[in-house]
């Protein structure tokens, strides 16, 4: 069974930064789609980042220029900095991985505050 498991949340002021983490484990054999969503109070859950299966990076029009998503070696672990933070985006943000199966982690709190 595979896991993925996120930290990096937490309280920041608006233009500030965060670096958020996630790491998979257990049994992977390929990983075809990892990357983050967000969830804000009252809204359905959207794309903020992701590589793809062809090794692409796609981005939330509303994150581009501010936000980077990265990916470890091993391709089992995958971060977003992010950069000029708003306070529209915060968000439980969960890293997301589809491997045959679509993973979810738990979700990590960011609040931005103005």
């Amino acid at each position: 069974q595979v896991r993925l498991v996120e930290s990096g949340g937490g309280l920041v002021q608006a233009g500030g930064s965060l670096r958020l983490s996630c790491s998979a484990s257990g049994t992977i054999f390929r990983i075809n789609l990892m990357g983050w969503y967000r969830q804000a109070p009252g809204k359905q859950r959207e794309l903020v980042a992701r590589f793809t299966s062809g090794g692409n990076i796609e981005y939330a029009e509303s994150v581009k220029g501010r936000f980077t998503i990265s990916r470890g070696n091993a391709k089992n672990t995958v971060a977003l900095q992010m950069n000029s933070l708003r306070p529209e985006d915060t968000a439980v943000y969960y890293c997301n991985a589809v491997l045959g199966a679509e993973v979810w982690g738990q979700g990590t709190l960011v609040t931005v505050s103005s």
